[in-house]
């Protein structure tokens, strides 16, 4: 029976240095992404089928599977710069979908890539595409992602009433490890959502 892999083998710093050099492959444009090597139930299969979820510093992995599991038809990507915590989530992935339980869509729509989400984001994701959501205990950091995308003309912020009915929140706390450890030291979590407007030059 396979065996899904123990963190003690893939640990690592906290941190990368996004600014630092490394050796990434990235297509040119998301026309160009192949996604068969990392969703092989949907491609090449259906041409329309696209990434709906990114989990941008996704570390051990937590919240994507979770996701996969209530949202099952939802292709959904890991973007992870360290070495060793995106080779554990990859052999996550692949451990799951081996053990082959009966979980709506046997963890087939979730995939991971190292990438350095900072720079080569549009590379893989179109212009446009869904809603923000920015979680953190971080105060400071909190506090410059609200103005910053307040302050955009393409992001809206949305409100408590907004969210009320929306899956995904609910899951955002407790699903990764990260949130698992603040709650255990009983941190706060500070929660943000926006949602990609219409461009009005193109209207």
């Amino acid at each position: 029976m396979p065996k899904l892999p123990q963190k003690k083998y893939y640990r690592q710093r906290a941190h990368s240095n996004p600014i630092a050099d490394h050796n990434f492959d990235y297509p040119v444009c998301p026309a160009d992404m192949d996604w068969s090597p990392y969703f092989p139930k949907y491609f090449p299969g259906d041409i329309t089928k696209k990434v709906e979820f990114a989990d941008i510093g996704c570390g051990y992995g937590g919240l994507l599977v979770t996701l996969a599991q209530v949202f099952p038809e939802t292709l959904m990507l890991g973007m992870e710069i360290r070495v060793k915590v995106s080779d554990f989530v990859v052999d996550r992935i692949q451990g799951l979908r081996d053990e082959k339980k009966e979980v709506p869509g046997g963890y087939q729509n979730v995939a991971c890539i190292r990438t350095n989400a900072m720079k080569y984001l549009p590379n893989f994701f179109e212009k446009g595409q869904g809603h923000v959501y920015t979680v953190t205990d971080v105060k400071d950091l909190h506090d410059w992602m609200v103005h910053h995308f307040t302050q955009h003309p393409l992001f809206k912020r949305q409100t408590e009433e907004d969210l009320a009915d929306d899956p995904v929140v609910q899951h955002l706390f407790e699903s990764s490890e990260e949130g698992q450890k603040v709650t255990r030291n009983s941190g706060d979590k500070f929660l943000a959502v926006f949602r990609r407007v219409a461009d009005p030059r193109n209207s």
